[in-house]
């Protein structure tokens, strides 16, 4: 599936890895510690607080803090939600991993126009094909680049659109309801 898009995302995996449902940063000895947390805390990480990664676990922190972030772990969307306390001194953060509910068939979802256009590709894909489309066949369709479809795919992903069998080829699931779609063009 690829690298997580940030180290917040690659350590909540990592948690979710070990049962957890949570983890919580603190700012102690001159270091970030993280802590797994699901009954009993579990250390997965420490950073020395001038480090890169420490500054880039804290900027990822203060940004999920404002707005909630949407990740893709084995396979399955998550909602992390971040709150902020003042512990001796220094900001902690408690970052609860939930996963994200599932789209109401009734409702049409919303997506961009070139979103849209994806998804009825897959749609009609599929339907013709009686297989998910490769994403060799999306990129000969769209004509764009292995890097823009893989960015794309795991967009859709993200949002909840779209699932997939991590490790399994033509896995793509379109998750929206036909009626839903645009027309492809």
């Amino acid at each position: 599936m690829g690298r997580p898009a940030t180290l917040l995302e690659g350590l909540c995996g990592h948690a979710l890895s070990l049962g957890a449902q949570s983890i919580e940063v603190e700012c102690k000895d001159g270091g970030e510690w993280v802590f797994a947390k699901g009954g009993t805390g579990i250390r997965i990480a420490n950073y020395p607080s001038s480090s890169a990664d420490a500054k880039e676990l804290r900027g990822n922190l203060y940004a999920a803090a404002k707005k909630p972030v949407r990740t893709v772990v084995a396979g399955r969307v998550y909602i992390l939600k971040v709150g902020v306390t003042e512990s001796f001194g220094e900001d902690a953060f408690a970052v609860s991993i939930n996963p994200a509910p599932k789209l109401d068939p009734s409702v049409a979802p919303a997506f961009t126009a070139k979103q849209g256009q994806y998804l009825a590709f897959i749609y009609n894909y599929t339907k013709i094909h009686q297989q998910a489309p490769a994403e060799l066949d999306l990129e000969r369709y769209f004509r764009v680049s292995p890097p823009a479809i893989h960015d794309m795919i795991k967009t859709l992903e993200r949002n909840g659109l779209i699932e997939r069998t991590p490790g399994k080829a033509r896995s793509i699931h379109l998750l929206v309801q036909p009626e839903h779609l645009p027309r492809l063009e």
